[in-house]
């Protein structure tokens, strides 16, 4: 599979499809996340999008629970539900109709519409596609044990340059429950990560990742 931001995602489903043009690599965009978002915020119609405190963005659809916490800069797009304690640190675009919920924390994160992170998991310095769904406990790890700089594993491996790069899971990819993305994993799209796997390296698209070693094709 391709490493590249078209192999993986459809840039017309979500707002910052900005943020995608021209051709960095996945793990580039990451350090554009903020600075978008912000220069994003001051374009958005006030008669959709309300602020919330200064560089957060809301749409006027959106459900918002009292007990969550939005840190600047965000964009919450419209029919997005935030739940209950859900934790944004800031540096984060939540999608259309893509659900953030209970305890689930999001830093320096792009959420395409539609992708459901809904039960206690952790997206950090992550993209996630169209459609995209994390079982519940499913993370994204995004710093090595020895913090040395993240390699994505292609062939030959690429050098990140960044101590911070969690995964980047393609349009209609499942993570399975209490599964583990190692920091630079790349899920292709519409695959499966069955639950309580460790997963490193790259998993292609239409596949079903079983366990470790057993790969197979998504009929």
């Amino acid at each position: 599979m391709e490493y590249g931001i078209r192999s993986l995602f459809d840039v017309s489903h979500t707002l910052a499809r900005g943020l995608f043009d021209g051709d960095a690599a996945p793990h580039e965009i990451l350090g554009k996340i903020h600075d978008h978002i912000i220069a994003l915020g001051e374009t958005l119609d006030k008669d959709e999008f309300f602020s919330y405190g200064k560089n957060i963005w809301i749409h006027k659809s959106a459900s918002v629970a009292a007990s969550a916490f939005i840190g600047a800069p965000c964009i919450i797009d419209a029919g997005a539900e935030i739940r209950h304690s859900a934790f944004i640190r800031g540096d984060a675009v939540v999608g259309k109709c893509a659900v953030v919920g209970n305890s689930t924390e999001l830093k320096n994160a792009v959420l395409f519409d539609g992708v459901q992170v809904p039960h206690y998991n952790y997206v950090g310095d992550s993209i996630l596609g169209y459609k995209a769904h994390l079982g519940a406990g499913a993370i994204t790890s995004n710093v090595k044990s020895d913090k040395s700089n993240v390699f994505i594993r292609t062939s030959p491996p690429v050098d990140t340059g960044r101590k911070k790069v969690g995964a980047f899971i393609g349009d209609g990819a499942d993570i399975g429950c209490s599964s583990v993305l190692c920091p630079g994993a790349v899920i292709g799209k519409n695959s499966i990560v069955y639950p309580l796997l460790r997963v490193r390296g790259i998993v292609e698209e239409n596949s079903i990742l079983k366990d470790e070693n057993t790969v197979v094709g998504r009929k």
